[in-house]
């Protein structure tokens, strides 16, 4: 899904005036939105199995944000989770992100920690796949987490991927 993010930006002396704040517009899919929105979160580390439809979260936040996100593919989301669970317990904030079927690979972590609690907040982001377009099943996430205790927050567009994001780690 692609969605318009609006933000504000000083324009330059060629643009229409010298210290006018002009509307800009880009286009992100919400992989990006994800991206960005985790690192406006102040997030520190991020850790991923790649699988569609969620390998491009990592992938952005390897391409854009490395200055200040710690980025790692682990070699299964099992690993995923519990390398942000690490650092989440010892004080940053992590992201770890996943395709809905590596959530049962990566259950073990998730029930812990969900139990156990942490210390500089911690995000995974679950990518369902309704339909089964690049997956082997359906499965609905959200009772997962529920099983586990989990929040879960469940962006409609690009925007509120950013937002939620932000969101998520408070």
């Amino acid at each position: 899904m692609y969605d318009i993010l609006i933000g504000t930006q000083k324009a330059e002396e060629n643009d229409i005036g010298k210290g006018w704040n002009v509307m800009s517009k880009e286009i992100m899919t919400g992989n990006e939105a994800v991206a960005r929105g985790a690192y406006e979160a102040g997030c520190h580390v991020a850790a991923a199995y790649p699988g569609t439809p969620s390998t491009e979260i990592l992938e952005n936040i390897g391409a854009r944000y490395t200055s200040s996100i710690y980025s790692q593919w682990a070699c299964n989301e099992k690993v995923a989770a519990e390398i942000v669970s690490g650092a989440s317990i010892g004080g940053a904030r992590a992201l770890c992100a996943m395709k809905h079927v590596g959530m049962n690979v990566a259950a073990d972590p998730i029930f812990t920690i969900g139990y156990a609690g942490v210390n500089g907040g911690l995000v995974i982001v679950t990518a369902d796949d309704p339909g089964c377009h690049s997956s082997q099943n359906e499965q609905d996430t959200r009772m997962v987490a529920r099983a586990a205790q989990l929040p879960v927050l469940e962006p409609s567009d690009s925007a509120e991927a950013k937002e939620f994001m932000k969101l998520a780690f408070e």
